[in-house]
């Protein structure tokens, strides 16, 4: 297999040269390929300087146990979360946490996680947004590589060399707001203007329950968005952790939920991570053109006065 060639720390690669460099069948007919790495290759690229791996999880417990050699770790719940407003981190926050966590913005950023990738997909939705070019999903995330042959672990943290990382666009057109989806919410049966895809689990979607057990942040009604298809986001997983194929995936989502490809589609869930997910398969692996994570979600939506619920 071959392998991104080693460079000086600080070189440019060209994202063509690097996308080239994955062999991997079972993604071959995804959209964009190119943005899921399988374990062989990963651990290939363990050395290579212009590779930054990245474990992305709720918190850090699971990585202070046992990580990727040469991972630096991203706390969901206090690095990627404003910690005074309900929002995301600004684009000074990520110029300075990527600054800090010693990633260029020329580097490949490979990111997994725990819960089949949940806080990976988020952060690759952040790195995204914020304009990085060659971000990657490791495929099955951290339980793939816990279930490899021979992939090292190590609870030592990298030395990181501080670089200088900076924005140099933003894409909002990958964020859904409240205003976008209340404004299809409304749109007529049939005729709305956009897809609305609920990944969370059907009890929540039907309103039998407000959040998964144990969850402590909850919105103050039950129920859905008028309109929207669910599909909970672990039917575009195999029991691995890593993606279905193309085929099923297409059969998932365009023909059993009727996602029309031709509109643009909003997915949401609770509070962003599961819809980032889903958000990814269908952007990058069936491809769709305008694809939008609602990272308000159910919390936000179903706290609002007089937006229109469905049970």
């Amino acid at each position: 297999m071959s392998t991104i060639s080693s460079a000086p720390a600080g070189s440019t690669i060209h994202s063509a040269a690097v996308a080239a460099s994955i062999s991997n069948s079972s993604v071959g007919t995804y959209a964009h390929p190119e943005v899921l790495v399988d374990v062989a290759w990963a651990k290939a690229n363990l050395t290579n300087p212009s590779v930054k791996f990245v474990e992305v999880d709720v918190d850090t417990k699971a990585y202070d146990v046992g990580h990727i050699p040469r991972a630096v770790a991203l706390n969901w719940q206090t690095e990627l979360q404003d910690q005074v407003r309900r929002d995301i981190i600004g684009r000074d926050q990520f110029e300075e946490l990527l600054s800090r966590k010693g990633i260029a913005n020329h580097d490949t950023v490979v990111l997994y996680g725990d819960n089949n990738n949940w806080f990976a997909a988020y952060a690759f939705w952040l790195f995204k947004h914020y304009g990085h070019e060659d971000v990657r999903l490791l495929n099955g995330g951290r339980v793939k590589w816990l279930a490899g042959e021979s992939l090292p672990l190590t609870p030592e943290r990298p030395n990181i060399q501080l670089t200088r990382y900076r924005v140099v666009g933003v894409n909002e057109s990958l964020r859904a707001r409240l205003t976008d989806v209340i404004e299809v919410a409304r749109g007529e049966p049939g005729y709305r203007k956009a897809n609305l895809v609920d990944v969370r689990s059907s009890d929540e979607f039907t309103g039998k329950v407000i959040a998964p057990p144990g969850m402590t942040e909850t919105a103050q009604r039950a129920g859905h968005v008028p309109g929207a298809a669910s599909v909970p986001w672990a039917k575009a997983v195999n029991a691995d952790g890593t993606f279905k194929s193309a085929i099923e995936l297409k059969r998932l989502y365009l023909e059993e939920a009727k996602v029309n490809a031709e509109k643009p589609t909003i997915a949401y869930c609770r509070i962003g991570e599961r819809s980032s997910h889903t958000w990814f398969v269908l952007k990058y692996l069936l491809g769709l053109p305008h694809v939008r994570n609602y990272d308000g979600s159910w919390t936000e939506y179903g706290s609002v006065i007089g937006v229109p619920i469905e049970r």
